[in-house]
């Protein structure tokens, strides 16, 4: 069942994505003449209710891009440690709801992006190896993009990893993740900002960071 709601600019609609035996529930925003769309994957232990996410979300809809975040896994399957760290099983659940979102009338025009943190970077990178040219651009917030390291070489789309100057050792693996990609590329090491990005204004870096590379990879008049 969907619940929709048509502001004066935008659409938000609460939707569920059925995959094998699961319904997976999300957030769709769709702004008014959106030309492209943004997937949030979620990092472990996280959901659709994110803070963070939430909060970049918001900063991409404001300059017309729609935006859509989703769980990954059901509650019971989060349940689970290693399912959190599943890579292979979270790409196959990103692939589903692309294809979602290349069905689904309000968005199957629209540019896609990926989004990823933590685990979820990794997950929304291999996504962007198996799809090719469908993914317009990638944007990896404090994330594990070396846990895609053997396809990393495949990715096309346009990828910024965005890593917190004081998140030691993660660093280091995005550094290693960043010399194995060959497509357009970019690493930004926000300063002071550790894993989560809680310190003043590193969220908001972070949020100017992503809506700048969305807005010229999926080619929006801002």
């Amino acid at each position: 069942m969907k619940n929709i709601y048509i502001g004066k600019d935008s659409v938000e609609e609460v939707i569920h994505v059925k995959i094998d035996h699961i319904s997976l529930e999300g957030v769709l925003e769709v702004p008014k003449d959106a030309k492209g769309i943004v997937l949030f994957a979620h990092g472990s232990g996280s959901s659709r209710h994110s803070v963070r996410n939430i909060f970049v979300a918001k900063a991409l809809s404001k300059v017309g891009l729609g935006t859509l975040l989703i769980d990954l896994l059901s509650e019971e399957e989060d349940i689970v440690y290693q399912t959190r760290f599943d890579i292979g099983l979270l790409s196959q659940r990103l692939i589903k709801i692309v294809r979602f979102l290349q069905k689904n009338e309000i968005t199957k025009n629209l540019k896609i992006g990926l989004f990823g943190a933590s685990t979820g970077a990794g997950a929304a990178l291999e996504v962007a190896a198996d799809l090719g040219s469908e993914i317009k651009a990638c944007v990896s917030r404090g994330g594990r993009p070396d846990l895609a390291m053997n396809v990393l070489h495949k990715v096309t789309a346009p990828t910024l990893l965005i890593v917190g100057g004081a998140d030691f050792g993660v660093i280091e693996l995005n550094q290693k993740a960043y010399a194995a990609l060959i497509c357009v590329k970019h690493i930004e090491i926000v300063p002071h900002a550790t894993h989560l990005f809680e310190e003043p204004g590193t969220l908001e870096e972070v949020a100017k960071l992503s809506r700048e590379w969305f807005i010229k990879y999926l080619d929006i008049k801002t």
